[in-house]
Parts: structure tokens; sequence; C-alpha cells
């Protein structure tokens, strides 16, 4: 294939991936608990012998999706089964695909006493058990270190557990990520609290995604104004052989 076509080629299949990723987190500016995605690009160099020489060829790499780590914004709700996290942490649930991370900490709880996510999944503690507490025991109250009391007595803890999204990350629901087995919990980590009556916003900053579509949808543009440039030429060259 020529050259100038792969290249072409390999530049809109990478902004199409870019594409989808910003479509993606602006359709989620307002979700409770969402990581932003970002795609990183690498080039790929290709050495090609010419007549006259060795010639270098970049193409665009298919891309690897990355989260944003940036915690969103605190908002206060006031309801007692809704929870936040101050650093860097992530709530667990246990999930038919698997245990997923969040940071969407709006709970209830069951009339068994399970504490459940919104999607009913179970909450789990810092043993990685499903989390439970005495349905009539009347108000949960929630520490900064994530302990459960109700009625001055300790019925339980919230896990908080240390994870890092890695490339190409697979979501689950809203704003879950796949974890990949049960992550390690923190224990006795002073920068880590949970805030009772919060829930942590998306991280995703609309203008900024807004401004990067624009960016994607002009260089999509240029990528196929090349790609035209090259298929009139080509054009125009076998016309020529035809001729002669």
């Amino acid at each position: 294939m020529n050259d100038g076509l792969t290249v072409g080629l390999s530049a809109q299949i990478a902004l199409e991936k870019r594409l989808t990723t910003i479509s993606s987190n602006i359709a989620n500016t307002r979700t409770v608990g969402f990581r932003a995605a970002e795609v990183k690009f690498e080039d790929v160099v290709a050495r090609q012998q010419a007549a006259e020489g060795n010639t270098v060829i970049a193409f665009a790499s298919d891309g690897a999706e990355f989260a944003n780590t940036e915690a969103g914004g605190i908002e206060k709700t006031g309801s007692p089964l809704d929870f936040a996290i101050n650093g860097d942490a992530w709530f667990a649930l246990e999930t038919p695909a698997g245990i997923a991370v969040t940071r969407d900490g709006r709970f209830k709880v069951t009339g068994e006493g399970a504490v459940v996510s919104l999607g009913g999944h179970p909450v789990l503690d810092p043993g990685g058990a499903p989390l439970e507490v005495d349905p009539g025991g009347g108000t949960l109250e929630v520490g900064a270190d994530g302990f459960i009391r109700q009625d001055g007595a300790q019925v339980g803890a919230l896990g908080l557990y240390a994870f890092q999204p890695g490339p190409d990350f697979v979501r689950h629901g809203d704003s879950g990520i796949l974890a990949g087995g049960l992550p390690d919990p923190i224990v006795d980590a002073p920068d880590v609290t949970v805030v009772q009556g919060y829930v942590e916003q998306s991280n995703v900053d609309p203008v900024e995604e807004l401004t990067q579509l624009i960016m994607v949808q002009r260089s999509f543009d240029n990528a196929s104004a090349a790609i035209r440039s090259t298929e009139d030429s080509l054009t125009k060259l076998i016309n020529a052989f035809h001729r002669g």
C-alpha cells in the first residue's frame, strides 16, 4: 500500500479511538465517581529501502487507554448511606464479572442487612468479605477510618483498597473498573479517609473535553485531506501510464 495512504489511515484509526473516549467522557460528566479516560499513542517507526537510501516512516499506534486518577469534586448529599473517599483508594464490589473497584459510594442496606451498591452488588469489607450490618440496629455512623457503628457498637468497616488502573482497563457499570482480583486493603493510612453524607462527582472537565473534541475533528479532517490528495496523485499517475 502507498505510504501516504497507510500513514493517513493509521492516523484516522487513532483519532477515531480518541473521539470515542472523548464522547464517553462527555456523556459521563455527571456520573458519580466516574474517572475520565485518556488515550496515549506511540509512533511506530518503519524503515523502508528506497532507491536513494533509507526512508523512515512513522505510523500512529492503536493507542492505549488510561484512567485519569485525579479525584472529582465532593458534593454533600446528607444521606447516611452516601460515602466519598479522600485520598488514593477505592471501594470494592463483588460482581458476576469479578471484583470491581469504584469511587461511587452510594450504598443501601437490604432487608437482610447486606450493604450493597445501587446496582445490588455486595460491598466488601477490609477482609474481602461482603459487608453486613444489623438491618434493625439503627442509623449507620461511619468514621473517617471507615469503621461502622450502630447504637455506639462497632459492627463492621468499609473496605478501602489500593488500585491503579492499567492500560486498556475494563469498565464495569457506570463508574466501576474490573480489578482482576481482590486488591490490597489499605489500613492505618492517615491520608485516606471516608466522608459520610457526601459523594464524589465525575472528574471530567467538560471544557477541556470539548476543546479536545474540536482538535480531534480538525486532525481527522486533515488526515482525510491528505488521503484524498494521495489518491488523486495515484489516479493521475495511473492515467498517465494508460495514455502512454
